[in-house]
């Protein structure tokens, strides 16, 4: 799988390979996409982005295909079935958070219209494209993702701390963090 015109953290398996070249980066607008982004990179928290991308089908399905008016209803009988679920990541405050960031998703659609006409404000609607050279040069966070965090804090959501927010950003496209000699930095880009 060496590529030198790829990100080299891609090139750990076929799945992230695959993740690379078809998802990360590329800016979305659905809600649901973005709700599911949002619940995966909060249960990454502590873990590696492959645990939770080999275990992505499993939540998919734990997870009524991330339908935020559907979790955002479980109850505790549902929470505890998905505490036995061996395919998911099985830590209770993760678990909670899902639910309780479902109905903060839907406040935000309440007021907003949409999760995407709020989110994509903390950007000015328009992708931060980064020309870094070196995976060493890539921020944990920044002042949009400190924001971005600080607001979904306000608003009730939980496990969104900036790290978090950055690499959901980055995952959904917000942030174009493909290194300048990565064939896809500039392929994402021709979907701004």
């Amino acid at each position: 799988m060496d590529d030198n015109n790829t990100c080299n953290w891609a090139l750990t398996s076929k799945a992230m390979l695959h993740y690379h070249n078809h998802e990360w980066a590329v800016p979305v607008h659905d809600d649901r996409k973005l709700f599911e982004f949002l619940i995966l990179d909060a249960f990454q928290a502590g873990l590696s982005w492959s645990t939770i991308l080999n275990k992505r089908d499993n939540f998919r399905m734990a997870f009524d295909g991330f339908n935020w008016k559907k979790v955002a209803q479980y109850d505790e009988p549902k929470e505890l079935e998905l505490l036995q679920n061996k395919g998911i990541i099985r830590n209770k405050l993760k678990v909670k958070a899902a639910i309780t960031n479902a109905k903060a998703f839907i406040k935000i659609r309440e007021e907003f219209g949409s999760f995407d006409t709020y989110l994509w404000a903390f950007v000015g609607n328009t992708p931060m494209v980064n020309n870094y050279k070196t995976m060493g040069e890539i921020p944990a966070t920044n002042p949009q993702a400190e924001a971005l965090s600080k607001d979904l804090k306000k608003r009730g959501f939980k496990f969104v701390g900036p790290t978090i927010i950055y690499a959901f950003m980055q995952a959904a496209g917000l942030v174009n963090d493909h290194l300048v000699n990565c064939r896809r930095h500039k392929e994402v880009m021709a979907f701004y």
